[in-house]
């Protein structure tokens, strides 16, 4: 069995170069190989999942490491991650189906799986949190290449995930976004992406806490997404903080502590406002 898991993209101020594990999964189990040489893909799907089912397909196809005469495989996939939902579907239908393909043509590397799931996905921060687990930080080369740091994600934090009751086109979301921003903007973010990640090499909650703000994306994502004003200022004396998760409009609320009751006070939070939601607890998938 192949098993990926969801991506919180950004991290807050990382924008295209954070991405978080979760524990939600895409599973994909092998049920033949046919040795007919075709190198085709027959995938079965437990429920329609338009994303995972085009995702996968389109990644297995796009492989550019071929070998000659490779066999063919007929898998069934079932999906826990929600589409549309900001937290990696789509990463993760891409490095399953390269995963697939390397059943028809070998082994390689982290690297060039994760290169090639950037070229897919136009972006390295989910794909690589998928394939490398934890939190991740991602630099794309100038030809291409991908280089990934981790860091270890402290085991007592969770992640609170609010997923809103209206899916949003990651395309439909990046189009918000300004093509230049202001100098000190990109001096802000570039400050709490070093703060973030000295809080989780050292477990400060405080650090943390001063780290998630953003000004590259989540201000101009605003009126896309319902509640996210309401909720990036979301306070509850065990949570750490919040921010969009990817492009949304799932929103991520970090908590130290009692995971349970910050899971009721952002449910409270959306109900308030009349919007249906989908609150569910996380680990980090390390």
């Amino acid at each position: 069995m192949i098993r990926v898991p969801a991506s919180m993209g950004n991290v807050g101020p990382g924008f295209d170069t954070l991405g978080l594990a979760l524990s939600l999964y895409l599973r994909v189990t092998i049920r033949r190989r046919i040795h007919d040489g075709q190198g085709r893909l027959h995938a079965r799907f437990a429920t329609e999942r338009p994303v995972a089912q085009n995702g996968i397909a389109r990644a297995f196809e796009y492989w550019p490491f071929r070998v000659a005469r490779p066999p063919s495989l007929e898998v069934d996939v079932a999906s826990d991650i929600p589409e549309r939902a900001g937290l990696g579907s789509s990463g993760a239908a891409a490095v399953a189906g390269l995963r697939l393909r390397e059943f028809c043509d070998g082994r390689r590397t982290l690297d060039e799986l994760v290169a090639a799931a950037t070229a897919l996905e136009g972006h390295p921060d989910n794909a690589a949190a998928a394939l490398y687990g934890g939190l991740t930080s991602s630099r794309v080369a100038e030809d291409g290449g991908v280089s990934v740091a981790g860091w270890r994600w402290p085991a007592a934090w969770r992640v609170v995930v609010a997923t809103p009751q209206v899916p949003l086109a990651t395309k439909e979301s990046r189009r918000a976004l300004p093509l230049r921003v202001p100098l000190r903007d990109a001096v802000f973010n570039v400050q709490r992406v070093a703060l973030l990640l000295h809080a989780v090499e050292t477990h400060s909650a405080t650090e943390l806490m001063a780290a998630l703000q953003d000004r590259l994306h989540q201000p101009y994502r605003e009126p896309l997404v319902p509640v996210l004003t309401r909720a990036l200022t979301f306070r509850h004396p065990d949570a750490m903080g919040a921010c969009l998760s990817g492009a949304g409009p799932s929103v991520a609320v970090f908590a130290r502590r009692n995971p349970r009751g910050v899971e009721r006070a952002l449910a409270n939070l959306y109900r308030k406002e009349g919007v249906p939601c989908t609150v569910r607890i996380l680990r980090v998938h390390q």
